[in-house]
């Protein structure tokens, strides 16, 4: 979607003064509420998945829910083996098809848990044997009455359009399913110290990537392995509080057709994990830089000739969470400079009732 350059005018809006910088400073407080209210209930979860492993696992979500949903899938089937995928939610509100879904597990994340095809593929899989859990900020929706556990976001009220903590926070969940589900020590160990690390990273300075972005039309957002569904969701935020058309690829599949386009100044957002699949991006990323592309690079390390753009370390599986913290703050200082108002999008309104 190229912008219209008439938009791109001075605003006399100050980034910190949007409800989108408020909000998105809180996922580092809002993710220790999520950690301390649900760890009953998420070690029960993890009982009961040990006790009746799942066949399979069937996200339903929508948006940046979605991209939630896509983490979450890198963690099961890394970490358990079991295989994953994400419902299409058009089956059971539109087609009305009936689900086979006996002995697995239907993973239901959403803000408002309100939306009418998410409330009818959940409905579908729990009648047809689904044991369903919802991770859903909104504890007094349809969605959370339909849970068989509920985990409860615990986000706090977020009213600007752009989901920001809410997203963090799903992501942080679904990190903590796995992690005691699968038994896994170094991700269970690493999990408590990410709401401090969450504020850390809200706080590192990704503003060098503001020359490239501000003028720009046209954008590839890159990732992979765990880092793949925050490049889904920053490609997302930058369409959605920045009117800039971003796409989000695997630096895999980016190496295929969308490779051709990428020439001399062609914006390029990376994110790096401290891991074998950021690895993968760095080359891609590297490959990008040879070609004289404008290459932003979230990583620990620089990569010369890209705009390093600072990430913190912790266990890989994490980095790509802080990642994303550190990219909001970039994207409402990116829509301001690009005289918009993140919090408010033309043509979108917060809760979305798909049907």
């Amino acid at each position: 979607m190229p912008h219209d350059d008439a938009m791109l005018k001075p605003s006399t809006l100050k980034p910190e003064a949007t409800l989108m910088f408020a909000e998105s400073a809180e996922a580092g407080d809002a993710a220790q509420r999520f950690l301390t209210h649900n760890r009953e209930t998420l070690k029960r979860i993890a009982t009961r998945l040990k006790a009746q492993p799942p066949r399979s696992v069937t996200t339903c979500a929508r948006g940046s829910s979605d991209h939630a949903a896509t983490f979450g899938k890198y963690l099961i089937e890394t970490l358990t083996g079991v295989p994953t995928s994400s419902a299409a939610l058009s089956v059971a509100s539109i087609y009305a098809a009936p689900v086979v879904a006996s002995d697995s597990l239907c993973i239901a994340i959403s803000q408002s848990g309100r939306s009418p095809d998410l409330l009818s593929t959940v409905e579908a899989h729990k009648k047809s044997g689904a044991f369903v859990i919802a991770l859903v900020n909104d504890e007094e929706s349809p969605l959370a009455a339909l849970a068989d556990e509920l985990l409860p976001l615990k986000a706090g009220p977020e009213k600007s359009v752009a989901a920001t903590k809410s997203y963090i926070v799903s992501l942080v969940g679904l990190a903590a399913i796995v992690a005691a589900w699968a038994g896994d020590e170094a991700l269970s160990d690493a999990l408590p110290a990410l709401p401090e690390q969450l504020k850390a990273a809200f706080a590192l300075d990704w503003t060098p990537a503001l020359p490239a972005l501000t003028d720009a039309r046209n954008l590839f957002v890159i990732g992979r392995g765990y880092g793949f569904a925050v490049a889904q969701e920053a490609a997302l935020k930058l369409k959605e509080t920045c009117a800039l058309h971003a796409e989000g690829f695997s630096s895999a599949e980016v190496r295929h057709g969308p490779m051709a386009i990428v020439n001399d100044g062609f914006p390029v957002l990376a994110f790096t994990t401290s891991d074998i699949a950021g690895e993968g991006v760095r080359e891609v990323a590297a490959e990008f830089v040879s070609r004289g592309a404008k290459v932003m690079l979230a990583s620990g390390a620089a990569l010369d000739g890209a705009i390093h753009l600072p990430a913190l370390s912790t266990e890989p599986a994490l980095e790509p969470i802080l990642q994303i913290q550190s990219f909001y703050r970039l994207a409402n200082s990116l829509s301001v400079a690009r005289g918009l108002d993140p919090d408010s999008p033309p043509h979108l309104n917060k809760v979305t009732k798909t049907l």
